[in-house]
């Protein structure tokens, strides 16, 4: 039952959202036609991935105000949570955008990797193609014809993972050194390391164990999440100071 649904409803229009722009690139070259239709995806959650690039950089921000917050209601924890909520309120944070985002991500990630995965490309899935969608006269599988976009491609892998270490880099800065030490303190710059250093192996490597196509996708998804992370420093974060937002309003 899951499995047909997600075939009918992800595996399927991302196959014909495919093989359109296959059809209308330079060549048709399966790789651009990836970048597009990465694209697509991020046009159609930009509301939301915007919002969780912002969140991020805002509880950096509010950090301090946060940390006031714990202590002062250190022995009342119903309080810090509301007092919490009414911060991040005031801030217009979504606490909740990545993990949404990433929810949303997934399974469109899981689509391409089984398009790929299957035989249907260079050759094409009639039975899978809505009627709309024109066959393409040519199909390249190498992108830019140098890159493999069918199976494993080494530099593919390490550029996104290169990508993901430059988004961590920008995304989540190393905390300083305070000269107090403490356990968030490290924790913050332990976190900071495994941002920077951990997941973009772990993103090359699901990259070059899966295909070119789904290193692609990482490439281009971590190159505007940065553009994102760019926009968003270059607006400055100002709380909602047109009224005052109280925990009661949470």
């Amino acid at each position: 039952m899951i499995g047909a649904l997600f075939h009918s409803y992800l595996s399927v229009p991302i196959y014909n959202l495919l093989v359109f722009f296959i059809g209308i690139m330079p060549g048709g070259d399966t790789g651009l036609a990836v970048i597009a239709v990465t694209l697509i995806v991020k046009i159609i959650i930009l509301p939301l991935s915007y919002s969780a690039v912002r969140t991020q950089r805002a509880m950096k921000v509010i950090e301090p105000e946060l940390k006031a917050i714990k202590e002062k209601y250190k022995d009342d924890s119903g309080e810090q949570a509301k007092q919490q909520f009414a911060l991040y309120k005031k801030y217009r944070i979504n606490p909740f955008a990545s993990f949404f985002t990433l929810l949303i991500q997934l399974p469109i990630l899981l689509a391409l990797y089984w398009v790929f995965r299957g035989e249907s490309l260079p050759a094409i899935d009639v039975a899978s193609l809505y009627s709309f969608v024109a066959i393409p006269t040519h199909i390249s599988t190498q992108f830019l014809g140098v890159f493999t976009v069918i199976g494993k491609s080494i530099p593919l892998a390490l550029l996104a993972g290169v990508t993901q270490y430059f988004q961590a880099v920008f995304a989540v800065p190393t905390p300083a050194k305070t000269g107090t030490g403490g356990m968030s303190e490290d924790f913050g710059r332990a976190m900071a390391m495994q941002a920077r250093f951990v997941i973009p192996f772990i993103i090359a490597l699901i990259s070059y164990e899966t295909s070119g196509a789904v290193a692609l996708y990482f490439v281009t998804s971590n190159i505007v999440t940065l553009f994102q992370e760019f926009l968003v420093r270059r607006k400055p974060l100002i709380p909602d100071s047109a009224r005052t937002v109280t925990a009661e309003e949470v």
